[in-house]
């Protein structure tokens, strides 16, 4: 994934477009694509702000943290599609097991598996 362009030439080129060079002059002297000029200035104009969104994470499993308390207390050796299952049934979210899986990892959970065969110690 490519990272995002400095600060400075956003600066740099908000402040030609605003000395009144056009949005795709601006963008070919600074060698970026001119819907990158246009999406920049149209953040400056909107926010007052060139700074670069946040970039990757995980933006979706907070939705499940209130339900943190039920997704351990609902069974101890329940597998991680059980448990996405559980918090459908119960509570109407629809999870994937990795969302349950960064939810269990974020509280310091572990969830080893065992197999069906294997003696309990």
């Amino acid at each position: 994934m490519a990272k995002s362009l400095s600060n400075d030439i956003r600066e740099r080129l908000i402040q030609a477009v605003e000395g009144s060079v056009s949005r795709r002059s601006a963008a070919k002297r600074y060698s970026v694509a001119p819907s990158t000029a246009i999406k920049w200035v149209d953040l400056w104009n909107r926010t007052g702000s060139f700074e670069p969104r946040p970039r990757g994470g995980d933006k979706r499993s907070h939705r499940i943290e209130r339900y943190a308390e039920n997704v351990v207390d609902a069974a101890p050796d329940t597998t991680l599609a059980e448990l996405a299952a559980y918090l459908e049934e119960a509570h109407g979210l629809k999870v994937s097991e990795s969302m349950v899986w960064r939810l269990l990892d974020r509280h310091g959970l572990t969830f080893k598996k065992t197999s069906l065969g294997a003696p309990e110690n």
